[in-house]
This record gives structure tokens, C-alpha cells and sequence, in this order.
């Protein structure tokens, strides 16, 4: 029994060593979606100096005007490169998605989602690299549905399964809280930094920002990353502003992603087998 006992914590150390080692550090982004409403509010210039403070390294806008609009709230916050996206949500007038990045954009595109309520509706998504690492960077305005029959639904199945990037975040106008919709998106393998973040989205709202009393329909803007990048959000939540600059509220999240996703799988591995260990140790069933 002893000598299981060692066995375990060599187990345990040598897990804690790695997770503790330089390159085992996480890569962390700092990222925020904000649905600007067309920019009827605020210039882009408003809308850059407010973002300022939060530091960050891309910011997914919705329902943004097309031309340098973006590029414009970039000039600001010292953020060079944008994409933005050529289909209007619903065909309304400045209704594009689109990203704003401090680093280089490449496999800009812009996928078509479809299902019920309006249409059309669309992602933007652009890959840039941070600390030498990859990720998958999505932009999103998406009609409220159900499970089965909506853009919630044409998102999960058809466009982030194709993903090849290892770490994806999906940030945007969701226009859904806790329902089947979401559900759908979640269970294709994606957290939201509300939870990781213990932010009870049920006593909060990002919308209505200017008529709260009348039309609050709770939070329906999110940021989500894919479970499988050994990420976690460390900071983050809803901005308040005395004066709204939109309909919608801003939101924003720091999250810390695994740098070696392999080696992290092996360092959990290893975890597992020193649990298993001491409960079969527990039981009396070890012989070394």
C-alpha cells in the first residue's frame, strides 16, 4: 500500500511539474463582440475609445456598416486588420459582420447559415495568430430558433464541424439565452465564459441597452470557445455604460487557452491514471 501511495504522488508531481513548466503557460486573448446597431448612436471613433481600457486582441462586431467603419474603430484602439462580411443580416441596410484584430487576418470567409425567422443570416470568420498560435475567430448574428430547425442548428452541423483550427471562439448576437438553440450549439462541443466566469445571465441582460424596462430580453449576446482547447475564461462579463451607444450591451472575456494541446491531454492522462490508482488502492486491489 505504501508503495501505491508513492506511485500516486510521483503521478501527481510530475503533473503538476508540467502544468507549472514555461511551455505549459496558456496563451491568453482578450476578446469582446458588441452588436453596434447599424452605428446609429455612436461614430466608430465613440465606439474605439470606449473598447480602449479593455485591451484587446479582436473584437467581433455586429450589425456594423460596410466601407472603413471598422477600420476605423481599429485606427483608434491601434488595431489594423478587419474583415468584414458582405451579407447584410436580413437585408437590412448596415447590418454586416465583420472582425477587428491587433494581428494579421488569413482564411477571411463568411458562411450563409439557414433555417427559420429571417433571412439571411450569416458568420464572418478569419484564423490569426497570437504567441505564435492559431485560432479560429467567428462573428455572428443569428435569428432565434429551435433545436433542429434554425441558424443555431445550421452553425453546429455545418460549419464548425468543418473547423480544422484546434482552438475556435464564436462570439455575436446569438438572439437566444438557455434554450434549445443554444443547446445545440453547446453540445457541438462549446462553453460559454458566462459559466467559467459564475455570471448568472438570468438577473443580467445585453438588450434592450436603451429601453430596459420595456423590452428586455435578457442576455442574448455571448462568447463561446470549443471544450477540447483545454480553455477557461478568467475575466470578463457585460459592460455597463451610463450612455448606451447601442441597443445591445458590450461584452467582453479574457480567456486563457492551453498552449500544447497534446501535452496537456497527456498530463490529464497521467492525472486520471493517479485517481485510479489511489481509489483502487482505496479498495485494496493494487499489487506491485
Amino acid at each position: 500500500m505504501k508503495k501505491a501511495f508513492i506511485v500516486v504522488l510521483c503521478l501527481c508531481g510530475a503533473t503538476l511539474c508540467l502544468a507549472a513548466s514555461a511551455p505549459y503557460r496558456p496563451i491568453t486573448i482578450r476578446v469582446a463582440a458588441y452588436n453596434i446597431e447599424s452605428s446609429k448612436s455612436a461614430t466608430p471613433e465613440q465606439i474605439g475609445e470606449m473598447l480602449k481600457p479593455y485591451k484587446l486582441n479582436i473584437i467581433g462586431f455586429i450589425e456594423a456598416p460596410d466601407g472603413d467603419w471598422t477600420a476605423r474603430v481599429g485606427k483608434v484602439l491601434g488595431m489594423q486588420y478587419c474583415f468584414v462580411g458582405t451579407v447584410s443580416s436580413a437585408n437590412h441596410k448596415n447590418k454586416y459582420k465583420t472582425i477587428l484584430s491587433r494581428t494579421p487576418l488569413e482564411g477571411t470567409e463568411e458562411h450563409k447559415l439557414t433555417g427559420r425567422g429571417w433571412n439571411p443570416a450569416s458568420v464572418v470568420r478569419a484564423v490569426t495568430k497570437i504567441d505564435g498560435v492559431s485560432f479560429a475567430f467567428y462573428s455572428l448574428h443569428i435569428c432565434e430558433s429551435g433545436a433542429t430547425n434554425g441558424h443555431a442548428y445550421s452553425l453546429a452541423t455545418k460549419v464548425l464541424p468543418k473547423e480544422k483550427i484546434k482552438r475556435v471562439i464564436v462570439v455575436g448576437d446569438y438572439n437566444n439565452i438557455g434554450d434549445a438553440a443554444m443547446k445545440t450549439i453547446l453540445e457541438a462541443g462549446f462553453r460559454a465564459t458566462w459559466n467559467d466566469l459564475k455570471i448568472d445571465v438570468s438577473k443580467e441582460f445585453t438588450y434592450h441597452a436603451k429601453n430596459p424596462t420595456k423590452r428586455n430580453l435578457g442576455v442574448i449576446d455571448h462568447i463561446l470557445y470549443n471544450i477540447s482547447a483545454g480553455a477557461k475564461a478568467t475575466d470578463g462579463g457585460i459592460i455597463e455604460l451610463k450612455k448606451p451607444l447601442s441597443d445591445h450591451k458590450p461584452i467582453w472575456a479574457e480567456i486563457a487557452f492551453s498552449r500544447h494541446l497534446e501535452k496537456v491531454k497527456k498530463a490529464i492522462a497521467i492525472a486520471a491514471m493517479a485517481t485510479a490508482l489511489t481509489v483502487q488502492g482505496a479498495e485494496g486491489k493494487i499489487t506491485i
